[in-house]
């Protein structure tokens, strides 16, 4: 069996949240979905755990951060900067918030940041590896 992750994040509202995750390209898994938890998949080794509040705190007594706060960056492959765009403007259709912080263009990498409805904050990013500049020797 190969690897997976399975991301674990607390949701005000799991339908709002589910209706979110499937309008930026996640599939539902009904397995493991019932009315406290919600399994969205972006790929066979990635899932994402949506979890209403309550059942957030069967797993943890820790509090859940303000939606001021940001605790981590998630970033996920796109195939091209247009699928990176549609992302970002699906995340601002479906209850999220596009663009938190400046669009990086590098040329070889393209990346935008988005927000979930609970502001757990997403990067949506293109990379072609073959057009990398090469290493710097100095560095």
């Amino acid at each position: 069996m190969s690897r997976m992750i399975f991301v674990n994040l607390p949701v005000i509202d799991l339908d709002a949240s589910m209706a979110f995750y499937k309008s930026i390209g996640f599939e539902n898994n009904p397995h493991f979905t019932d009315d406290t938890a919600a399994c969205m998949v972006w790929s066979e080794t990635i899932n994402v755990m949506l979890l209403t509040h309550a059942k957030w705190r069967t797993f943890t007594n820790r509090p859940i951060p303000p939606t001021t706060s940001s605790e981590v960056m998630l970033a996920l492959s796109c195939d091209s900067r247009e699928a990176v765009d549609a992302m970002n403007e699906a995340a601002a259709a479906n209850g999220g918030t596009a663009d938190i912080n400046p669009v990086q263009d590098l040329g070889f990498m393209y990346n935008r940041n988005l927000a979930d409805p609970d502001s757990h904050v997403w990067e949506a990013m293109w990379m072609d590896p073959a057009a990398m500049p090469p290493k710097d020797p100095a560095s």
